[in-house]
């Protein structure tokens, strides 16, 4: 999320917070794709992470975009921390390492994605490359140690940094050494959303498996797949995972806010000033029971706020988003938005795809999220290899695809844009298989050749 908002408008009870999920209800006609992607800046001269301050640094990397760009610059205590398009134009932000973020703008078809995600880079490296500055596409930094990453300068951080330790073992890893591609989609009803929830909640191990892209941790193989993937594992189980109640009869936005409501929060926004809250749940402060702020209601900003604090697998706001993906290159970027578009956009294949996922019981479920980090498309369950079920994943989403038939030129739909994925799901290997093999062979273990071959 580029900006927490503060939306000053009276909560008038449990119902208004269902209903403001649900106002982001839309006929299918009108569904777009918002794709957001990450990615790790470092120092071209010596391959270190790169600080916000200085002349060289990520908030000057930020102001010459803001230049070129136009766009609006978005400022914490007087620092710029990100940037907002114009006229829905998506938002560019940094992550509590320096991650580099586009937040892209919602749009109709994976043409347009691709194309938005091809300009966003070619600007950004323009820009850096001045400033002596690389980026580089993995899902977790190859080499920094968690002291050596970047810290950037944003409230909302500051107080994710001090309650982390206190939930998980994993969460300051996740903060500062993590990056990933996810999807931002739509849904028409209360049950489409249903419907989307699970499939992407059932099938998140298999997006994570197939994009598994981060087998290194502080310059060596680590054994790991999907470094990202297992550090999600441990970060903080009340706010993250694969939330199987939504699994249960009777699961809709209510059955979410319920849950959301017992969720601490992490701060509240009054003007400038963030309000550290880890000590109440949002439930709390709707019965006036937030010591910080005695006798006090919150406003629909601070729900807005809380809901970008929460971090399930598929996370529901006014849209759903699919957060399973380590980061990776340019084609990669395109294919996660490809994958979930394609199950979930057509009815007929989306209901195919819930057949699918309901061959899956809870058992399965949880074998394939704890076991793919290592194991990847190679995860056994049930008799079957994770990339088995990717294969019947992809088969639903080529097909979710043909039948939209997004016209480009000379190609008929989008179904181009899984190219990569099929081949990973076919040959069982994913992007981390590829870079421990070259790492072991023609690298000669030398772990910096990574930010020659996946820098952008």
């Amino acid at each position: 999320m580029a900006r927490d908002t503060l939306d000053d408008t009276p909560i008038e009870g449990l119902d208004a917070l269902v209903a403001y999920i649900a106002a982001g209800e839309k006929p299918a006609a009108d569904f777009r794709i918002g794709t957001e992607h990450e990615k790790f800046a470092f120092n071209l001269a010596d391959l270190s992470p790169v600080p916000y301050e200085g002349e060289n640094g990520i908030g000057a990397i930020l102001t010459a975009l803001g230049e070129e760009t136009g766009w609006e610059p978005i400022n914490d205590q007087g620092r710029i921390i990100g940037l907002a398009g114009t006229e829905g134009g998506g938002a560019i932000s940094i992550e509590p390492g320096g991650q580099f973020e586009l937040s892209g703008a919602p749009l109709a078809t994976l043409h347009e994605t691709c194309v938005e995600a091809n300009g966003h880079l070619v600007q950004v490296r323009e820009i850096a490359e001045k400033l002596g500055i690389g980026f580089l596409g993995l899902g977790f930094c190859p080499t920094w140690t968690i002291d050596e990453a970047a810290r950037m300068p944003k409230q909302r951080y500051d107080i994710m940094r001090a309650y982390m330790p206190k939930v998980g073992t994993r969460g300051l890893d996740m903060m500062h050494r993590t990056a990933t591609i996810q999807v931002n989609l739509d849904f028409s009803t209360e049950a489409d959303m249903v419907k989307k929830m699970r499939v992407g909640l059932a099938l998140q191990p298999v997006a994570t498996a197939l994009f598994a892209n981060s087998p290194f941790v502080e310059g060596v193989p680590n054994g790991l797949r999907s470094n990202r993937g297992e550090v999600w594992r441990d970060v903080d189980l009340q706010r993250s995972g694969p939330i199987p109640f939504a699994f249960e009869d009777g699961f809709g936005y209510e059955r979410y806010v319920d849950w959301a409501l017992d969720v601490p929060m992490y701060f509240v926004k009054r003007g400038d000033a963030y309000i550290e809250a880890t000590g109440a749940t949002f439930r709390q402060f709707m019965d006036g029971r937030f010591d910080k702020l005695p006798g006090e209601r919150p406003t629909m900003g601070d729900w807005i706020n809380h809901l970008s604090t929460l971090f399930p697998d598929v996370r529901l706001k006014r849209f759903l988003e699919m957060r399973g993906a380590d980061a990776g290159p340019w084609g990669r970027i395109c294919a996660l938005p490809a994958f979930w578009v394609g199950l979930l956009y057509d009815d007929g294949i989306l209901d195919q795809a819930l057949a699918m996922c309901d061959e899956l019981t809870a058992a399965d479920r949880t074998v394939m999220w704890n076991r793919v980090p290592t194991d990847g498309l190679l995860t056994h369950v049930r008799g079957r290899t994770v990339a088995q079920i990717a294969r019947e994943a992809l088969a639903l989403a080529s097909e979710g695809l043909r039948r939209r038939a997004r016209a480009n030129g000379d190609l008929a739909d989008e179904r181009t844009f899984l190219t990569l994925l099929e081949d990973a799901a076919h040959s069982s290997r994913s992007p981390a298989d590829e870079l421990v093999d070259a790492y072991y062979g023609v690298w000669n273990r030398d772990i910096d050749k990574v930010f020659e071959t996946n820098a952008f």
